[in-house]
C-alpha cells in the first residue's frame, strides 16, 4: 500500500510538515540538569487533592533546578467538561502558592491568556499539530483508519480517560477482540476513498507491534526498574472529530513543550506500554516518568482505601473554606511527600518548607495515608509560630468570605484583634489552641461582649458564699494597674482566707484539710469572666478586656450565683 498516498487521503488539509513544527518548538535553553515540568489537569471538575500532590512535585521539581514548571489544560474531551473549570484551577493553585512560569492565566482584565512561548496551553488549540505527526504515522505505515458504524463510534467517543485508565486487562484481550482488530486492519484505498468520498467518519488507530509475551524493562523515578508488557492493541489516536485521546495528545505535546519529567498517578501505569510504543514510532525522545503513590485513607473498618472525590478532604476548595492557610497544605502535603521533611523541618524550625530540598528518592513507593489529626498537628505547629499580625491578617481575609460579622469584628479594632492573638504567642513553646481559622472565632468570642456566652458553670461541689466572697474580694483589691505578680498574690490572699490553700503541695497531700485551693479559686474568676473553664492566661485576659468589662462581668456572675 501507499502509505503516503493513504496520509494524504485522510489528511489533505494538513500542509505543516514535521519540520516546520519542530522549528515553531525550538529545544528550551536551559543549565544542565534543569528539569521541564507539568501540570496538566482535565477541565473536569474542581481540584483534587492528589492533583494538588502531584502539582507539588511538578513545581518543586522545576524550581529546584532552575528549570520550568507550566500548566497545560487537557480540555480535548468537551462532553465532559464543565464551565468554570479552568477558572476555579486557576484560583485554587494561586490560593496554595503553587507558581508556575507558563501556561493559561488571567490577564490584568482577568480574562485567560497563554503565558509563554510553547503554547497554546490549551489542548483544543493543539489540533493542527496533532493531525501533523498523525499524517506522519500514517504516511510511515504506523497508524491506520477504522471506519466504524455509527453505534460503534459513540462507544469510541463516550470512553474518556477515566475509562482507559481503568481497563487495566487491555493485555489479556478475548480472542474476538484481536480479531475484530485484525479485521480493522485489511482495508484497500480504493475502500478508503469510498469511505471518505460518502463522508463516513473514521478514528485513527495505532499499528500495535508488540508481543504481550514479552516484556520491556523501564525506569521509573519513583517505582524503579519495571518490566511490562509490549503494547499489541491498536488504541485509538483521533477520535472521528479529529480530537486526540490522551494517550496521542501528552505525547505531542510533551515533545514539542520539551517536558523532561512526567508526574503521574500510579493508576496510569497500566497505559505505559501504549505510550512507550507512541514515543518510538513517533520518533521521540521519551521523558522520565515518576508514578507517584495512592493517596490512602483509613476506612470504618480500620482498613486503606484510595482517597476518593467523594471524602472529606479530596476536594482543594475545602481546605480553604474549613480554613487551612497555605503554608499548612504545603507542610502537609510535603510530609506526605518525602519521608525525611519532619525531620529537617525539627533541624530548621525558622526556614520556611520552600527551602526543604525535595527529593524523589524519598518519596512513598506504596501509598500515602491521608489523616486528618496530622493534618491539624501541623496546622497547630504553623500557626502558633505565626505573628499576631499575621494571623490577624489571614483570619480577617478568611472571614470576609465566610463569616463575614466575625470580619467586622475584627476591621473594627484591628489592634484589640492583634493584641488578642498575642497572647501565648512567640518563645520557645507558644500556644497551639487551634488548628484552622474556622476555630478562631469560637475561640476568642469571649472578647467581644455580641459574642460572649457562658459555656461553663462553676461545679455544685463549690460553696455559692465561698464564690461570692472571692468575687468581692477580687473587685474590692482588683488594680489592673498591678503586675502579674501582685494580681496573682491578691488571688491567692483572697483564696487563703476562705480556706482555699495557695500550697498545692500541701493540699494534694491532704485535700481533706482544706475547702479547695488556689487553683479552684482562679477557676471561679475564669468562668466568670471568660465564661468557660480554660482560657488563655488569665492576667493577660484581663489586660485586654479593661477593668470596666472585668468588673461587669464579675459582677452579673456573681448575681446569677
Amino acid at each position: 500500500m501507499d502509505y503516503q498516498l493513504l496520509a494524504d487521503l485522510l489528511f489533505p488539509d494538513v500542509t505543516m510538515t514535521v519540520e516546520e513544527a519542530e522549528a515553531k518548538y525550538p529545544p528550551r535553553n536551559l543549565p544542565e540538569g534543569a528539569k521541564v515540568t507539568r501540570f496538566a489537569p482535565s477541565p473536569t471538575g474542581f481540584v483534587h487533592f492528589g492533583g494538588m500532590y502531584q502539582a507539588v512535585v511538578d513545581e518543586r521539581l522545576a524550581h529546584q533546578s532552575g528549570g520550568v514548571f507550566f500548566l497545560r489544560i487537557e480540555d480535548t474531551d468537551g462532553q465532559r467538561e464543565v464551565n468554570g473549570a479552568v477558572e476555579a484551577l486557576l484560583s485554587t493553585l494561586k490560593t496554595y502558592g503553587v507558581s508556575y512560569d507558563e501556561g493559561v492565566a488571567f490577564d490584568e482584565n482577568g480574562e485567560l491568556v497563554d503565558v509563554g512561548e510553547y503554547g497554546p496551553y490549551k489542548q483544543s488549540q493543539r489540533a493542527e499539530l496533532y493531525h501533523v505527526f498523525a499524517k506522519k504515522l500514517v504516511a510511515e505505515g504506523k497508524a491506520y483508519p477504522c471506519f466504524s458504524t455509527e453505534e460503534e463510534l459513540e462507544e469510541i467517543q463516550a470512553a474518556d480517560k477515566k475509562a482507559e485508565i481503568q481497563n487495566t486487562d487491555w493485555h489479556t484481550a478475548a480472542a474476538e477482540k484481536r480479531a475484530q482488530m485484525l479485521k480493522n486492519r485489511e482495508f484497500t484505498m480504493d475502500e478508503v476513498k469510498a469511505h471518505l468520498a460518502a463522508g463516513d467518519p473514521f478514528v485513527l488507530r495505532i499499528l500495535a507491534d508488540g508481543d504481550p509475551e514479552k516484556k520491556t524493562k523501564f525506569t521509573d523515578l519513583v517505582k524503579g526498574s519495571l518490566e511490562v508488557p509490549e503494547n499489541d492493541e491498536d488504541f485509538v489516536l483521533l477520535k472521528s472529530d479529529g480530537i486526540p485521546t490522551y494517550h496521542f495528545a501528552h505525547a505531542v505535546d510533551d515533545h514539542l513543550m520539551r517536558t523532561t519529567h512526567v508526574i503521574r498517578g500510579e493508576d496510569w501505569l497500566p497505559s505505559l506500554p501504549k505510550h512507550i510504543q507512541l514515543f518510538r514510532d513517533l520518533g521521540f525522545k521519551m521523558p522520565k516518568y515518576l508514578h507517584t503513590a495512592q493517596i490512602l485513607k483509613t476506612d470504618e473498618n480500620g482498613g486503606k482505601k484510595k482517597l476518593s472525590k467523594r471524602d472529606m478532604g479530596a476536594k482543594m476548595d475545602d481546605y480553604r473554606r474549613m480554613g487551612y492557610v497555605t503554608e499548612v497544605v504545603w507542610e502537609y502535603l510535603l510530609t506526605l511527600l518525602n519521608s525525611n521533611f519532619e525531620e529537617w523541618h525539627m533541624q530548621n524550625p525558622d526556614k520556611s518548607a520552600l527551602d526543604f530540598p525535595f527529593n524523589i528518592k524519598k518519596m512513598s513507593v506504596s501509598g500515602c495515608l491521608f489523616d486528618f489529626d496530622k493534618l491539624n498537628d501541623v496546622s497547630k505547629n504553623v500557626l502558633s509560630k505565626m505573628t499576631a499580625e499575621s494571623i490577624y491578617e489571614k483570619t480577617l481575609d478568611w472571614a470576609e468570605e465566610f463569616d463575614p460579622e466575625f470580619a467586622g469584628l475584627l476591621k473594627a479594632s484591628p489592634e484589640y484583634a492583634k493584641s488578642i492573638f498575642s497572647i501565648g504567642r512567640g518563645g520557645k513553646k507558644p500556644r497551639k489552641d487551634f488548628a484552622t481559622l474556622a476555630e478562631i472565632r469560637p475561640f476568642v468570642s469571649f472578647f467581644y461582649d455580641s459574642l460572649f456566652e457562658r459555656q461553663d458553670t462553676i461545679p455544685e461541689k463549690f460553696d455559692r458564699s465561698d464564690i461570692r466572697a472571692v468575687y468581692d474580694g477580687f473587685l474590692e483589691t482588683f488594680d489592673p494597674a498591678d503586675d502579674m505578680n501582685a494580681w496573682f498574690s491578691k488571688i491567692q490572699q483572697i483564696g487563703e482566707g476562705l480556706g482555699y490553700t495557695p500550697d498545692m503541695k500541701a493540699y494534694k497531700a491532704d485535700p481533706g484539710a482544706f475547702r479547695g485551693n488556689v487553683g479552684d479559686v482562679s477557676m471561679f474568676l475564669r468562668i466568670a469572666v471568660t465564661g468557660r473553664a480554660n482560657s488563655p492566661d488569665m492576667y493577660a485576659v484581663m489586660q485586654i478586656l479593661g477593668a470596666d468589662r472585668v468588673r461587669a462581668r464579675i459582677e452579673e456572675a456573681k448575681a446569677a450565683l
